[in-house]
């Protein structure tokens, strides 16, 4: 009997010891907002951890959090679901690689009603096309009530943790960003966004794909990054960013541009853009990769006549008192143009 109150005090005494050492080493990498350890200690730590696998090719990696933007109706929504499914089910699109194991991703559909999902993977409503299970869609049910001294935003944000936590998923697409912060276009309102998003990342060691519109841009000029918008914070809290655009030359083809990047060099640059086409080969409607070329094809041509018109009613919606940022979204030419039309 004594002996055994002798081995509890033993190790009691350890724990307490090895609690004091695990708080002494604590407080000497924990500085208030930073951790501090010596660069070989970090390589020490990270080498454990194992190396991001490509979800979408070089355009998406494991534990990143990624951007995908573009205008209205290119064909953010048809992508992500593609990529969604192609990683419920373990199995690569046509062009892009996939290396991660198959596994279950939580898709947040805030833009389409169930029936036009249903449309979308059907033919008229018929001969539906069979997701894994793995695929879990999520939406706003327009029933629930929002409890009191609580806002839209922190509910929404609060049930978003809850669905990760309660599903165990480590793959998260959001389509789209406004319906968790509905001003994103300013640098101050995107800032709590990101920082959210970023935490929730690290806390439960997701893969984020977040789904983002641009304004009105000049389609004679290459996507850049400050066509997403509120881009400054945005594009700087993010891992990595592509986006899509639509080839001037055929309304039907789309281009995929890589804008950001850390686990990868720059693939898909101005010069090196993914080609693909929106197609519904059966109940399936997808992105189908064609090739890879210049974006310089696939841009808008300004004709001398076009540039004389643009000048013309830019300097009549400046005598009228419009900013020249709002006469860059009336007229979808870049606000160095407007500047630079309304001094000649």
């Amino acid at each position: 009997m004594e002996n055994e109150k002798t081995n509890i005090g033993a190790n009691e005494i350890q724990n307490e010891t090895k609690s004091l050492l695990e708080a002494i080493e604590n407080d000497k990498v924990n500085k208030g907002l930073f951790k501090v350890k010596t660069a070989n200690k970090w390589i020490e730590e990270a080498k454990i951890r194992p190396i991001p696998k490509m979800l979408f090719g070089e355009l998406w990696f494991e534990n990143e959090l990624c951007i995908l933007f573009a205008d209205t109706n290119l064909g953010k929504s048809i992508l992500a679901v593609q990529i969604g499914n192609s990683i419920s089910k373990g199995k690569h699109i046509n062009g892009f690689k996939f290396e991660a194991k198959r596994q279950s991703i939580l898709y947040f559909d805030f833009e389409l009603s169930d029936k036009q999902f249903e449309n979308r993977y059907a033919i008229n409503f018929e001969q539906h096309f069979i997701f894994d299970d793995n695929f879990i869609r999520i939406e706003i049910n327009p029933d629930v009530e929002i409890p009191e001294k609580e806002t839209f935003e922190s509910f929404l944000n609060n049930s978003l943790e809850r669905s990760i936590i309660e599903t165990c998923s480590k793959i998260i697409i959001i389509d789209n960003l406004t319906y968790l912060k509905a001003e994103t276009e300013q640098s101050k309102d995107a800032l709590p966004l990101m920082k959210h998003l970023k935490a929730l990342k690290s806390k439960y060691e997701l893969s984020i794909l977040a789904l983002a519109h641009t304004p009105k841009r000049d389609l004679s000029k290459p996507i850049t990054r400050n066509d997403l918008a509120g881009s400054k914070m945005l594009i700087n809290f993010v891992d990595s960013c592509f986006s899509i655009g639509e080839s001037h030359g055929d309304k039907h083809l789309r281009y995929i541009k890589q804008l950001k990047a850390r686990n990868t060099e720059i693939i898909y640059d101005t010069e090196n853009v993914a080609i693909c086409q929106i197609d519904k080969p059966h109940n399936f409607l997808q992105f189908e990769f064609v090739d890879y070329g210049s974006e310089m094809e696939h841009l808008k041509h300004v004709s001398k006549e076009d540039r004389e018109t643009n000048i013309s009613k830019a300097k009549e919606l400046s005598q009228k008192g419009m900013s020249q940022r709002k006469i860059a979204k009336e007229l979808s030419i870049s606000l160095g143009s407007v500047n630079k039309y309304l001094k000649t």
